[in-house]
């Protein structure tokens, strides 16, 4: 797709050329491309439209960079593709003398022995905190080159599970498109933006549902205090629907972080658009009573035809995509994210006692 600039006469694209077009296909042929080879040929065209534009050498000099760094990215997790992972989040300043150090490190440590992978930014501070909890086998890093915090930390260093990027961007994209739930704990101007970067992916919908747990050492109130900021300035005058506050918790105490990550996949597993309808992926189906309940209390976010039960649409079985979970069916009005929350909060709740959550997703 060409995307036209105001007050700029568009150029065609490179694949408008039936000779390019034809000399893409011969070099997909040449380098082996089999799978995915649709995708693969829109990069190789994109590359190219790229000089047939305006773009400066720098402009091309970043792109090559991003996307060789995300190349690296996916060629690292790719063997942990189907192991549930947390990310964890924390300022670079805390020290291990910290009682938020010891905390992070608690946790990045339950965490793995709970067959979750615990994914930092490797530097220093909490992201050496989770590294060392988490272990050599659980631990993976995604660092960045910055003045005065270049090396990544002991507990990952040598470890094959780590890839450096230049990019803030391209960091985090890889820091939170692998992860299946995500702790903030407190610190500067990074922390924040990571927190609400990861709070706007959720409630614009670009990013899969997913928990936050903003985690608050035992008797401190860093983040109560960050809320009590967003509730008087965010929510008080209008700029977010309080009901995004779905979208994360905040506790000091760690069995109750520990909870919410691992209950958030209880029962939701994944869900998955085919036209209009959202398909919600479930270990253990509602009853035709707890189905109507739902319709009934989530009907300001559904059409008229409410929740229902469906098994694999023909988009997913052609994918073989997660073909042996039950299925649930709305036509979400993809706007009210804080409103999915709750209902998946509600799916949640009809697990049966002592439902374990599994470590593969």
């Amino acid at each position: 797709m060409t995307t036209r600039r105001r007050g700029v006469a568009p150029r065609p694209p490179a694949e408008s050329s039936p000779e390019v077009a034809a000399l893409v296909e011969k070099f997909l042929d040449t380098s082996g491309v089999g799978h995915d080879r649709d995708v693969v040929r829109g990069i190789v065209l994109a590359t190219l439209d790229l000089t047939r534009g305006d773009a400066s050498r720098l402009d091309l000099k970043l792109a090559r960079a991003a996307l060789g760094e995300m190349a690296e990215a996916f060629h690292m997790f790719a063997p942990y593709r189907d192991v549930r992972k947390v990310t964890l989040f924390g300022s670079a300043r805390t020290e291990p003398s910290d009682r938020t150090y010891e905390l992070a490190r608690e946790l990045a440590s339950r965490f793995a022995a709970a067959g979750w992978m615990v994914v930092t930014g490797a530097g220093p501070g909490i992201m050496a905190a989770g590294n060392e909890g988490a272990g050599p086998a659980m631990a993976i890093g995604v660092n960045i080159s910055l003045p005065g915090e270049a090396e990544p930390n002991q507990w990952i260093a040598e470890n094959s599970k780590l890839v450096e990027m230049k990019y803030f961007f391209t960091r985090k994209l890889m820091l939170i498109k692998e992860s299946s739930g995500f702790l903030v704990l407190p610190g500067g101007f990074g922390t924040l933006d990571e927190c609400f970067e990861l709070l706007t992916l959720l409630q614009t919908g670009k990013a899969e549902p997913a928990p936050i747990v903003l985690v608050d050492s035992p008797g401190e109130r860093y983040w109560y205090g960050w809320e009590d900021f967003v509730t008087s300035q965010v929510y008080g005058r209008g700029f977010a629907d309080p009901v995004e506050g779905s979208l994360y918790r905040i506790t000091d105490d760690p069995d109750a972080a520990v909870r919410e990550v691992l209950g958030f996949h209880r029962n939701y597993h994944s869900r998955r658009f085919v036209n209009d309808a959202m398909v919600i992926r479930l270990r253990y189906p509602p009853s035709d009573l707890e189905l109507a309940s739902l319709s009934t209390t989530f009907a300001d976010i559904c059409s008229a035809k409410g929740i229902w039960r469906t098994g694999p649409l023909p988009a997913e079985r052609s994918g073989n995509d997660h073909l042996d979970l039950a299925r649930i069916a709305l036509e979400f009005n993809r706007v009210h994210h804080g409103r999915l929350r709750q209902l998946i909060d509600a799916l949640n709740a009809l697990c049966p006692p002592g439902a374990a959550t599994p470590s593969r997703a």
